[in-house]
């Protein structure tokens, strides 16, 4: 299942930016973040995927959405300048970003390579 963050919510279980400098995860299993906007048609196209995949790696993966919309703050301070946009968040290690619309098999490959989680 996704979860929308509010920035509250997302200094709380990903990353406080307001008091660290240095990228520090919050959370207690990998993470993949969607920076999207309900206008957004590719933002659209890969939200099933993204359920999908939430369902198929369960409780060893998170899958958060942030709306650009309403959270403009997070957007900037992630320099979102298109969208969708996914920050994937291994543990212990520095995040990384992908853009676009991505296939669900492009999504597996990066939630193995850099999140490190196998189905």
């Amino acid at each position: 299942m996704t979860e929308n963050l509010t920035k509250e919510t997302f200094l709380e279980k990903v990353f406080n930016f307001e008091k660290n400098k240095e990228w520090t995860f919050e959370g207690k299993v990998p993470a993949i973040i969607d920076f999207y906007a309900d206008w957004c048609g590719p933002c659209k196209m890969i939200a099933p995927i993204l359920e999908q995949l939430s369902e198929e790696y369960g409780e060893a993966l998170t899958i958060y959405k942030v709306d650009t919309e309403a959270e403009q703050e997070l957007a900037a301070a992630f320099a979102i300048r298109s969208i969708p946009s996914m920050l994937f968040c291994p543990m212990g290690e520095v995040p990384q970003m992908a853009n676009g619309a991505l296939p669900k098999a492009q999504l597996e490959q990066i939630i193995k390579d850099v999140l490190k989680l196998e189905k």
